[in-house]
């Protein structure tokens, strides 16, 4: 099996600080490992190498035919490919991200504008957009300030799953850690919880 984890806050962590979302879905790889121990795990931490943003110049390279772009195109198109394989390699995908503003962070988004490539990771048909990224196990381990989980507010979640669903990747589970910015302790036990019982599952 192998295991992708995407670390997505603009925080790094450490073991008992900084970003939560990426402490927790340390947690859950180390689970993940500890029942599969044969297992290869590929970290790609956006705090410590963010993808770039989706800009003219980046769109301007990818829609020049890979013999035509110059040296800076082919580069920057290289950046997006790397992520693409990751994803394409891994059985098991575990997504560390905070919500900011009430949706994903500005690296999550860029990560997901570097992934979702036509012809590449999903097509468009006659019927309509389908996904390339099929067969995987995706789990979302998000950290909120406050109480957001079913309620209007929380956009980040139908975001999600839309997104991944339009890749292909429609076997996701949340894990959710609330009311940090009030109760941290409370969240954190709650989440990992939650995470022991997918664990066990």
């Amino acid at each position: 099996m192998n295991i992708l984890q995407i670390n997505a806050s603009a925080r790094r962590a450490t073991d008992a600080e900084g970003s939560v979302s990426t402490r927790l879905a340390n947690e859950l790889t180390a689970g993940l490992l500890a029942a599969s121990p044969a297992a290869t795990v590929t970290v790609r931490d956006l705090a410590v190498t963010p993808q770039p943003v989706l800009d003219e110049a980046a769109l301007g390279a990818l829609f020049t035919p890979a013999d035509q772009r110059t040296p800076e195109q082919a580069a920057r198109v290289a950046l997006d490919d790397a992520l693409i394989a990751e994803l394409q390699a891994a059985d098991t995908v575990v997504i560390g991200v905070p919500m900011y503003n009430f949706n994903v962070t500005a690296q999550f988004k860029n990560w997901i504008d570097a992934v979702a490539r036509a012809g590449v990771t999903f097509k468009y048909t006659e019927k309509g957009p389908v996904g390339l990224v099929t067969g995987k196990k995706v789990y979302v381990v998000t950290s909120r300030g406050g109480i957001h989980r079913g309620q209007p507010s929380d956009q980040m979640t139908p975001y999600l799953r839309t997104v991944l669903a339009f890749l292909g990747m429609t076997d996701v589970e949340f894990v959710y850690a609330e009311g940090m910015a009030f109760a941290a302790e409370q969240g954190l036990a709650d989440a990992r919880a939650q995470i022991t019982g997918l664990l066990a599952a």
